[in-house]
């Protein structure tokens, strides 16, 4: 664990092995999709530190081998490069023989997404199909969706720091399961420094990037509809490395609230039970008294105080697997959001995330043959028995939850001397308010799961963003026969302004069964797979963050008309034809 007298400017390590580190490209990913490049192999204006002037003169600044962060050696007024992260986790790589430096894909200015390997003993055992095999725990750390949200990054730079130095309290995180730290995932935002980005955030004073990508997007909005390069590799990291658990660090303001840092498990209401018990019953208690006892800092779940339905409450965010933690959750793994509070002064939002995170790691280390297991099982379920089940499509939240004694607090404000503009510094005031507390989502309205999904031959591109996914798509060259039900669309409607890039969307209809000739090339999506469920959120028309939500199957949705995807009841199979039994 971390004093929280942790030094400013920790210790440099005394050496670093000479070698070139070792970098591998990712193995084991979907099939028709190039592997990204090793690191050490940009091209000009594509890779490290494309794009940033702060970048390039900086190199002379971190000497080889350092692995202090740039927050730590300007005051904690900066945060780190692009560049300083590659060198910062290149250094790591090159000194610690468990320590691996790959790809996962790119962004969309063309930045390489590195993603530091933790465990395997060579590069032959860090591949991505390697890791899958080797039967140990995978956990995924991702920093800086957000690239204002600069804590997690350097929280897991840190970490990574005190796993080379062989910290004893992290020495069994390096051999006793994968750790896949992802620290940059919004490299393109990260490098658009400004001083006015995260208003009245408390640094670092002289400036962070921006929340959206290159391409105007919210990355923790895109994750279904996979608009975003980055969106897509995570998608795909996602598939290929497969993570039992996934951390995803963020920065939250608004309430003025008390916790140093709130958290949330996968919030869509057809995540596995198993998973949300695990959770909200064992792992986020025992990290939120692990914290409390150790540094009497406050952590609970996620939310902001507000009024729904006319009663005042703490209540948490959405439901919606277009957010990455929820998304982990239907995908059927552990999906956990952490907050630190954006009025901490930055180096404390750091120590927060670091303690959550080391919280997280600690309660997981002793139990992790048994989370491998649990987790594994649900998959196994999945692909056995998710059709017929029903599923959840949507998610509310009830205005009469459970009391719950939030801590509230206070702010001051101070100004920051390069902008002039106020920021907000948290005080040390306590004050418990007992109010409801929503912070989970009930179904509103399910289907039964059908065996499989049909579509049209002309819906080639709808079946390539259910590929990137990883969901299994089979083409048909004999095409299909048998009873369907088909979704009749009796009122059409769109939202009024545009959301990240799309016109929102929404049906109401009718299912219709009949008997149906499908012609050659049509697509069918079983439901029978590990990522059933996924497919069932993104296919049903009722579902309220799938492709329909998202307009990407607009050019087949008029009222009167029937919703081009297709529910099998039951197939005749053609002659030489097995698939119906895959």
């Amino acid at each position: 664990m971390i004093p929280r007298d942790t030094p400013r400017l920790p210790c440099r390590l005394p050496s670093f092995r000479a070698a070139v580190p070792v970098l591998a490209v990712v193995a084991g990913v979907l099939a028709g999709f190039p592997a990204p490049a090793p690191l050490g192999g940009q091209t000009a204006g594509a890779g490290v530190g494309a794009g940033s002037a702060a970048g390039a003169s900086d190199a002379a600044a971190t000497p080889a081998g350092d692995l202090s962060i740039r927050p730590e050696r300007t005051g904690w007024q900066e945060t780190s490069t692009y560049a300083e992260v590659i060198r910062h986790l290149e250094a790591a790589a090159a000194s610690h023989p468990r320590m691996h430096l790959v790809t996962f894909g790119y962004t969309n200015q063309g930045r390489a997404l590195p993603l530091l390997v933790v465990g395997p003993s060579s590069a032959e055992a860090a591949t991505a199909e390697a890791v899958r095999a080797s039967g140990q725990l995978r956990i995924y750390l991702q920093g800086n969706i957000h690239a204002g949200e600069v804590a997690g990054k350097e929280a897991l730079l840190r970490l990574v720091r005190r796993m080379v130095e062989a910290d004893p309290a992290t020495e069994a995180w390096t051999r006793d399961w994968v750790l896949l730290v992802g620290p940059i995932y919004n490299a393109d935002g990260n490098e658009a420094v400004d001083l006015g980005n995260r208003p009245r955030q408390h640094g670092p004073l002289g400036g962070m990037g921006t929340r959206p990508n290159a391409q105007g997007l919210d990355l923790n909005r895109d994750q279904m509809k996979l608009d975003s390069p980055e969106g897509r590799s995570l998608a795909r990291l996602m598939t290929a490395w497969d993570p039992h658990v996934v951390v995803d660090l963020h920065v939250t303001n608004g309430t003025r609230h008390a916790y140093h840092l709130t958290y949330a498990p996968g919030l869509h209401p057809a995540t596995p039970d198993v998973l949300d018990r695990f959770l909200r019953d064992e792992l986020l208690p025992e990290v939120t008294d692990r914290v409390e006892a150790e540094y009497g800092w406050h952590m609970w779940h996620y939310g902001n105080v507000g009024n729904r339905d006319g009663v005042r409450g703490w209540w948490t965010f959405d439901h919606r697997p277009r957010f990455v933690t929820n998304y982990a959750g239907i995908r059927g793994r552990l999906g956990i959001l952490s907050e630190a509070y954006a009025y901490l002064v930055f180096e404390d939002r750091v120590i927060a995330t670091e303690r959550f995170v080391d919280g997280i790691l600690a309660f997981l280390d002793p139990r992790r043959e048994e989370v491998r297991r649990m987790v594994d099982a649900v998959a196994a379920a999945e692909a056995e028995g998710l059709p017929g089940s029903r599923v959840p499509l949507r998610g509310v939240l009830d205005a009469e939850a459970p009391t719950h004694p939030v801590l509230m607090g206070d702010v001051a404000e101070e100004e920051n001397p390069w902008s002039g503009a106020v920021v907000l510094r948290r005080l040390d005031v306590v004050r418990p308010e007992p109010m409801p507390a929503g912070v989970a989502f009930r179904g509103t309205e399910e289907t039964v799961a059908p065996t499989a999904y049909l579509l049209p031959p002309g819906a080639a591109a709808v079946a390539a963003r259910l590929r990137a996914h990883g969901i299994r798509v089979d083409s048909l060259p004999e095409g299909w026969s048998g009873e369907a039900e088909r979704f009749r669309v009796t009122r059409a409607s769109g939202a009024g302004q545009p959301f990240q890039g799309r016109t929102e969307r929404e049906v109401e209809g009718d299912w219709e069964t009949g008997d149906v000739r499908l012609e050659a090339g049509t697509f069918r999506v079983p439901v029978g797979q590990s990522l059933g469920r996924l497919a069932v959120l993104l296919l049903e028309p009722r579902a309220d963050d799938g492709f329909l939500n998202w307009g990407i199957l607009d050019p087949w949705i008029a009222e009167g008309d029937f919703y081009p995807v297709l529910r099998e009841v039951g197939r005749r199979t053609p002659p030489g034809d097995d698939s119906s039994r895959r």
